[in-house]
C-alpha cells in the first residue's frame, strides 16, 4: 500500500524502478511487480512539505506530463492522462506554493490538483519520458552536490522544449493547449521564476567539468529513445550549456 507524501514522482502508480550504478549511469527496471497493490491519496499529507520542496516535486510532475506528450510512441490514453494532469498541475502550482494567504478551501483545492497532476502523469509516461529527463538522471549522482531531481527537471523544460519543438508540432500544440494556448517555453521559464525554482546550473554550482562528464551518460540514458529529436553526445552537451 502506497501513500505518497509530495506530488512529484508518481512512482506509487509505476512499474519502474531506476538504480544508480557504480559509473554514474541510472538503470531502469521494469516489472508489473514493482506497483504496490494499491495506492491512497490524500492532499492534506503533501502540505506538509516546504514551499521549495512543493515547488521541485511539482516540476517533476509536469515535466512527466509535458514529457508523456512529446514522447512519439503511439498512445492515445495516455496523451489524455497527460493532458490533464499538465492542465491541472500548471494552474495549480503557483497558488500551492505562493498563496499562503489564501482560503484554506482554495489551497486544499490546489493541493488536490497537485495530487493528480502526479497521478496522472505517473500513468502517462508509461508513454516514455525525454531529454529533460535523460539530462536529470546524470547529475544525480554528484553526491556531494545533492541535486534534486525534480529542480533538474524544471531547470532543463524550457530548453528542451526549444529544442523538441520542430520534431513534434503536434505535441507542442498539446503541450500549448493544456497551459492555455501561450508559449510553453515562456510559460515555463515565468512558473520557475514565480516559484522561486533556478533557471541556471550555475545557480546549483554545476560546473563545465561536471558537463562534460554528464553528457555521454544523458546520451545513453534509457529515455532518449522516447525522445522525439535524436539526442546524441554533442547534442546533450549543448544543451547542458545552453542551461549553464
Amino acid at each position: 500500500l502506497a501513500i505518497p507524501t509530495t506530488a512529484g514522482s508518481g512512482s506509487e502508480v509505476g512499474r519502474a524502478a531506476l538504480i544508480t550504478v557504480a559509473d554514474g549511469r541510472k538503470l531502469g527496471f521494469l516489472s508489473p511487480k514493482l506497483a504496490p497493490v494499491a495506492a491512497v491519496y490524500d492532499p492534506v499529507l503533501t502540505s506538509m512539505m516546504p514551499n521549495s520542496l512543493a515547488a521541485a516535486t511539482g516540476m517533476d510532475a509536469i515535466a512527466h506530463c509535458v514529457e508523456a506528450l512529446l514522447s512519439p510512441r503511439w498512445n492515445p490514453v495516455a496523451e489524455r492522462l497527460a493532458f490533464d494532469g499538465l492542465q491541472r498541475g500548471s494552474r495549480a502550482l503557483c497558488r500551492v506554493v505562493l498563496d499562503s494567504d489564501t482560503t484554506d478551501e482554495k489551497r486544499s483545492a490546489a493541493r488536490e490538483n497537485m495530487i493528480w497532476c502526479s497521478l496522472l502523469g505517473g500513468m502517462a509516461f508509461q508513454k516514455g519520458l525525454g531529454a529533460v529527463h535523460c539530462l536529470s538522471h546524470p547529475l544525480g549522482r554528484f553526491e556531494k552536490k545533492r541535486l534534486h531531481h525534480g529542480t533538474l527537471n524544471g531547470l532543463f523544460l524550457p530548453a528542451v522544449l526549444r529544442y523538441n519543438a520542430s520534431s513534434h508540432p503536434e505535441g507542442m500544440r498539446q503541450v500549448s493547449e493544456a497551459i492555455g494556448g501561450v508559449d510553453p517555453v515562456a510559460f515555463f521559464c515565468d512558473l520557475l521564476d514565480q516559484i522561486g525554482l533556478p533557471r541556471t546550473l550555475s545557480e546549483l554550482g554545476v560546473t563545465e567539468d561536471d558537463l562534460l562528464s554528464s553528457a555521454p551518460l544523458a546520451a545513453a540514458d534509457h529515455c532518449a529513445v522516447t525522445n522525439p529529436r535524436h539526442l546524441g553526445e554533442e547534442e546533450a552537451l549543448a544543451l547542458y550549456r545552453s542551461c549553464l
